[in-house]
């Protein structure tokens, strides 16, 4: 095993569980604020760990503004000091109420959150105004994923101009995410990244000409980060999310990311059931299950591992080299998706030069804290 994974004790470590390698998270947020550029640009998404310590972590660093997906997670991170947050959803049903509720509780919180449809704009906007708060609401585009947004153009110009005049709201720029763009050579994902960019800043350009503020473009994920980190535009602000943990997932689709995993699962052999196998405690509750049968982890330690069984709270494995081990021995494994892996936990083990020093929580995978 690689030494910068060493655990010099793990008898307090209950598996399956997550250790986190603290300083291979350091290296890669610093890593982060390097490619950056300008530590001003970020606005990091916190999905991929959910815990107050990294955001501590990163507003250390210089980091002051913070995109999520749910409540929690905005909650999470303006408990944790954050004082700017994009929640990227678009709004609808009960988080109307709770994105007033989320104001009240924290005015002091720059707060927005994305739309594509002229309803639930309304339908906040009579919610803010009622209660006497403003919400910046963001455009969101859809570039090609065709998962949520509006395309850039005619039916995206109108509907930012409806927010931009609707009570209790403010019109706080574009949210423009790309994850479709998979492009392992960086030529071909550079230019796939451009062409969902051009017609954005295209709109953008129309929209301060016809008297709409447009504040912030708030561009890409991790994959496309190291694309909009190069372009020269003062709007752009650069949300990766995945490489403060990184994955083998993204280390494979992107070898040009310059991050190493950081989040490990311990794993212990539970049973020997033929001279051939062996099986772990990594069932489906504690690793995702997202990507397929077979590639949801990878063994550093036994490379020629094949995944033939997987339930609910086992991992059967075979492998040559499989009378090495028995039941009460260990392994650790990257996981192929560190952020629903995350999910899975209550909390991590966080290890530093081989010692086991905290435990963090993963706080926000609840889908609600208090809001």
């Amino acid at each position: 095993m690689d030494p910068q994974y060493k655990i010099n004790d793990t008898s307090q470590i209950i598996s399956p569980a997550v250790v986190v390698f603290e300083s291979i998270v350091d290296r890669n947020l610093a890593t982060m604020v390097e490619m950056a550029g300008d530590v001003r640009r970020l606005r990091p998404h916190c999905k991929t760990h959910k815990m107050r310590q990294v955001i501590e972590k990163q507003i250390q660093l210089g980091v002051t503004k913070h995109k999520c997906a749910t409540f929690a997670e905005a909650e999470m991170v303006a408990d944790a000091g954050g004082a700017d947050i994009c929640l990227a959803y678009n709004l609808v049903g009960p988080n109307i109420d709770r994105a007033i509720a989320f104001r009240k509780k924290y005015p002091h919180v720059e707060f927005s959150a994305t739309a594509d449809h002229i309803e639930p704009v309304r339908r906040l906007s009579a919610a803010a105004a009622a209660a006497g708060v403003e919400v910046d609401v963001l455009l969101d585009i859809d570039s090609g994923q065709h998962r949520t947004g509006l395309p850039a153009g005619e039916a995206g110009f109108s509907l930012y101009r409806e927010i931009d005049r609707a009570p209790g709201l403010r019109a706080g720029g574009i949210h423009l995410y790309d994850g479709q763009n998979h492009q392992t050579p960086i030529d071909e994902r550079t230019a796939a990244v451009r062409a969902c960019w051009e017609p954005v800043a295209k709109m953008r350009d129309e929209l301060v000409d016809a008297g709409s503020p447009v504040p912030r473009i708030i561009a890409g994920g991790t994959g496309s980060f190291p694309v909009y980190a190069q372009l020269d535009d003062p709007t752009i602000e650069l949300s990766p999310g995945t490489l403060v943990f990184f994955d083998i997932g993204y280390g494979e689709l992107f070898p040009d990311l310059d991050f190493t995993p950081a989040s490990l699962l311990l794993t212990r052999v539970v049973s020997r059931p033929t001279p051939d196998r062996l099986t772990v405690d990594l069932g489906y509750k504690a690793v995702a299950s997202d990507p397929p049968m077979g590639k949801r982890v990878h063994f550093p330690d036994l490379p020629d591992a094949e995944q033939v069984l997987q339930n609910e709270e086992h991992l059967v494995l075979s492998s040559t080299e499989a009378e090495r081990f028995q039941p009460g021995d260990e392994l650790l494994a990257i996981p192929r998706h560190a952020c629903p892996t995350s999910a899975l936990h209550k909390q991590v083990y966080v290890v530093k030069d081989g010692e086991l020093v905290d435990r963090w929580d993963v706080a926000s995978r609840d889908r609600w804290l208090t809001i």
